[in-house]
């Protein structure tokens, strides 16, 4: 069994369809499609089988699949490791983060990071909150910013980074938009400009909800602090979105406005795969953002 064989095999069970994946690969059909069937003669079994023109993996081939992705990717950081003890500085961190966590903070820790280890190289991925634990449990990242911070779980570990407040947003002509701090209850008859499901500031904002004593009324979705911004600024509603993400300025910029009962806040934290070893250079920046954090 061949490492190449492996290799294609995984590829073509991520594409299902065998010339897409030696598109990928830039090697011939013909290479691909013999090295899987010498993979097959090899184990004894069918790892795919045709439907339409695409190839769907057996239940074999799944199984075989999983553990071919995580011998595969445990090759990959041993490669890493070692050409990271021959060379330190010139190794590669491959880390996730939130958008809301894309717009300021990643670019100012990345940056500031480079400015005295200019030749490591990032990896970025972004995700949601579950999105973002599930590729660090399978080791597809090695570090992820999350918010909230999970403080107990059974799969990943890591460090809370800070507190971060959320801020009502508001159209420019709102009749709070002057005041310099609210109650979260003066906002109980407005049409709020929420998150989607599957983003953890949505749960925030309805449990600060919860706490003021009103269900919001949820007239737009989104997915993007921008585009809820830019619908808030629009007239759409209102929302409550993490400091940071108000940073930028824009054409379409809403008024900002303190809450204070009840005080909502966001924790943001760094995770890793729990029990395990970081390679040396995300260790090393892992410990950096330990440091930059507690200074700020």
């Amino acid at each position: 069994m061949e490492l190449r064989q492996l290799q294609y095999f995984v590829k073509v069970a991520k594409k299902q369809h065998v010339t897409q994946a030696a598109e990928e690969l830039h090697v011939a059909q013909s290479a691909v499609s013999r090295q899987i069937h010498q993979l097959e003669e090899e184990l004894g079994v069918s790892l795919f089988v045709q439907k339409g023109r695409n190839l769907q993996l057996t239940s074999v081939g799944k199984l075989f699949l999983s553990r071919m992705e995580t011998i595969l990717l445990d090759l990959e950081r041993a490669v890493t490791e070692v050409r990271e003890f021959l060379d330190p500085e010139a190794g590669e961190i491959r880390i996730g983060f939130p958008h809301s966590l894309g717009i300021y903070l990643l670019p100012t820790v990345v940056a500031s990071f480079r400015k005295s280890h200019p030749n490591v190289k990032f990896r970025l991925r972004q995700g949601t909150y579950n999105s973002l634990i599930r590729d660090v449990m399978k080791g597809e990242i090695d570090l992820a910013f999350i918010s909230p911070f999970p403080d107990n779980h059974d799969h990943v570990s890591g460090h809370l980074l800070l507190q971060e407040e959320l801020y009502a947003i508001v159209p420019q002509g709102h009749e709070l938009a002057e005041q310099g701090t609210i109650r979260l209850e003066q906002l109980k008859d407005d049409s709020f400009v929420m998150f989607s499901e599957e983003y953890s500031l949505r749960s925030i904002v309805l449990e600060a909800c919860d706490k003021a004593g009103f269900v919001p009324q949820i007239g737009f979705e989104g997915e993007e602090t921008d585009t809820i911004r830019g619908l808030v600024a629009a007239g759409m509603g209102v929302s409550l979105l993490p400091e940071m993400a108000l940073t930028e300025i824009s054409q379409l910029q809403p008024a900002k406005v303190r809450v204070t009962d009840p005080k909502v806040t966001r924790s943001i934290g760094l995770i890793q795969r729990a029990g395990d070893r970081l390679p040396p250079v995300a260790e090393r920046f892992q410990s950096y953002l330990v440091h930059f954090f507690s200074d700020t």
